[in-house]
Parts: structure tokens; sequence; C-alpha cells
């Protein structure tokens, strides 16, 4: 009788799985460095390409990852005409942070802090306390966001300085948790259009000998998620935002430094079984699982008390060709989370956690039936996923 084909594999090396630049070039690393640069007490360079500016401006792109403007030159003449000048004009990508996922991402950009600081391990991650799944994103259900995520911003540690603080994104952000406890501290400006995001954010910029300056668009994530990276529809939002950076780079005020960044890449994954493995209806994958956390390409597992050992064999068996499929402990050793897991967070990640390596994504039909339609996705620690511009314009 042939054996299995699950008994021929060889599962991925987790050492193979290439960790983000956490303390040297990673998201979490942007506004300490900045503000280092300010003079403001308690930071240091860690990104070591940067020179310090006066005026510092982040404009984060919600999906547009390093390898897509590399890929379109035609539709992002002006962002690709910068690529040269990304991190400190070293024309070197940094990188997300794991999950490479906007919820993750921006409370890394606005913390400072890694995923296993800050808390916020995935799209989805199990509350402890209430043993439910909790979305990070929508922050749903309700959970206390300074319980959550305690430490403050460095928006809100610039601002105590002296430093002119504000954040120019779209109004239905102003009173969001995720804000909250991710990107408030000095003044939030709401404003629907990109064109006024864009010009608001160059007159926050001047309002101050010191500024730093936070700014956000996010439909080229929107258009991705639901055409795909290949679409038109994609190509439009990626030409309209072009146009938008150089608008704001050409309004820099003196001793001004603009850096456009992204919380992550995008990859397109096709609608077929090999590329697409439904959780929901794969009973081996289910076996001993109580919560199926995170998202498509980088899912956090939670097991039934006594059964981490018997799923984390499982999944190995079954995906351990296309995922990096790791423990709790395992991932935390290898540095995914980043170098520190605070106590409260250990428990958020999953008991397993599997990173999509290939073309592929473990969907929930019937849990997430929204996500599962996704044509764009993203999370794990790819290069097309993780690494992100750090672009430059100065005055």
């Amino acid at each position: 009788m042939a054996q299995p084909a699950w008994q021929d594999v060889e599962p991925l090396a987790l050492d193979t799985a290439p960790v983000p630049e956490y303390g040297t070039g990673s998201l979490a690393d942007l506004l300490p460095t900045l503000v280092a640069g300010q003079g403001v007490p308690g930071f240091e360079q860690r990104i070591a390409e940067l020179t310090p500016a006066d005026r510092n401006c982040v404009f984060l792109i919600d999906g547009l990852g390093w390898e897509q403007i590399k890929a379109h030159p035609d539709e992002a003449p002006y962002l690709h005409s910068l690529l040269g000048t990304s991190r400190g004009g070293t024309g070197r990508p940094i990188t997300a942070g794991f999950p490479a996922t906007t919820a993750t991402s921006l409370a890394s950009v606005g913390t400072g802090l890694a995923p296993g600081e800050h808390g916020l391990p995935g799209y989805t991650a199990r509350n402890p306390d209430s043993g439910e799944l909790m979305n990070q994103l929508r922050w749903k259900p309700w959970t206390d966001p300074h319980a959550w995520q305690p430490y403050p911003t460095v928006f809100q540690l610039a601002d105590q300085e002296g430093v002119h603080t504000a954040q120019v994104s779209s109004p239905d952000f102003e009173h969001t948790p995720l804000t909250k406890i991710a990107l408030s501290g000095g003044s939030f400006r709401g404003r629907l259009s990109g064109e006024e995001r864009m010009d608001l954010a160059a007159d926050q910029l001047a309002a101050g000998d010191r500024s730093l300056v936070y700014t956000y668009y996010s439909e080229v994530d929107g258009k991705g998620h639901r055409f795909g990276v290949d679409s038109d529809a994609w190509r439009g939002q990626l030409m309209y935002v072009d146009r938008l950076a150089q608008r704001l780079a050409e309004q820099l005020p003196p001793r001004a430094a603009l850096y456009i960044t992204a919380d992550h890449g995008m990859i397109d994954i096709p609608f077929d079984e090999q590329s697409r493995i439904d959780f929901d209806e794969d009973w081996e994958l289910r076996a001993g699982v109580a919560l199926l956390g995170g998202e498509g390409r980088a899912r956090h597992v939670y097991a039934v008390p006594g059964a981490a050992s018997d799923v984390l064999t499982c999944w190995r068996e079954v995906l351990g060709e296309q995922f990096w499929v790791a423990s709790r402990d395992e991932a935390i050793a290898a540095g995914w989370f980043g170098p520190h897991i605070d106590e409260r967070v250990y428990g958020r990640i999953g008991d397993v956690v599997a990173a999509a390596h290939d073309d592929v994504v473990i969907t929930a039909s019937r849990r997430e039936p929204h996500e599962s339609l996704m044509v764009g996705n993203h999370g794990s620690m790819t290069p097309v996923e993780q690494l992100v511009p750090l672009l430059e314009v100065r005055s």
C-alpha cells in the first residue's frame, strides 16, 4: 500500500523564514528615529541610514509594498523615481513586521514597538481574558483600548516635548480605538479627499519649528483586496496616489523631510483548491482547534486544552511544505513578533502560528465569508508582503 503523501513532507525549516528587521529597519523603528533626530528624549536612532530633519512627515499608503512600486513604473512614475532615495539613499526597503497586516503595522508605526510589545499580533487574535477572538482592525468585540495597548504613542511623547504633532486622515478614523491607541497625540485633522489631506499635511508640517505629521491613504489596499493588484481598478488607485505623493512633496516647507511608506505589500491568490485551502471544509486542520485567528496568510491557531502538540504536528504534516508552521514558543524564539514579548501578549499568540511561504491562503468560508473572497492578500514574511518602501524627499 502506498504511503500517504504527507508522510513524505519535509516541513519548511523555521530558520528559513525572513524575520523582520526589528530594531534596525522595521516600521516600528521609523518614528523613534525621526523624533530622536528632533531631540525628543528617550529615543535613539534605530534606522542608521536616516539623516535628522526638523520637520518630518510620514505618508503611509495602505497596501503599497516595495515590490508593487518596482513592478509599476508606468502607473507610478513619481514613486518609482524615488526608489533610489529609500532608506536614506541606499535604495533599500524596510520591513513591515509580522504579521504584515494593517492593525499590527499601524500600531508598530505609532508606538515604535514591535508586535510582541504593543500587543496587536494579527488581524484577529484571542483575548486570553474572555477566550473570544478579537478583531483588532474593527475592534470587535469591544475591549478597553488602553488595557489592550497601554503604552504611549510616539506622537504623544513628541507632543509633550513641544514638537508640533498632527495626524491628517479620513474623518472616519478620528475616534476609532485603533487611532486612540496607535496614532493619537497632538491634533487630528480630518479631511475627505486625498488632495485636501496632502495640502493640510504640508500646512501642518510648516506650523512648527519642529513638526511630526502623519497622513494616510487607504484605497490602494481596498482595491487590491477586492479586485487584486493585477486589476485596472488597483492600477487606477496607484496612479492617483502617485499624484498625491508628488503634490505633497512639492509643498514641503524648509528643513523638512517626507517619508513615503506602507503597512504591507499584497499578493493575488488564484481561486482554485490548490491555492485556497478551506479550513471549514478540512477535517484534518480543524481537529483539536478551538479558534482560528489571524488571516489567510498568517494564521493564529488556538487549540483545545491539551491538543496543542497534536495540532502542531497535523498542521506541519498537512501544510509544512507551503507554510512555516511554528509553535507559539518557536515563533517567539525565532523573533517573528519582535525581540520581547510582554506577558499580557503571550496568550494572544496562537498555540500554532502558520505563515505562508507559497502563493496560498487558508480561508474559512463559513467563519470568514468576506475575507475568503478577497483576491489580494497579505500577512506573511515573503518579500512581496513584508518589504515596504521608505522613500524620501527633502526640501
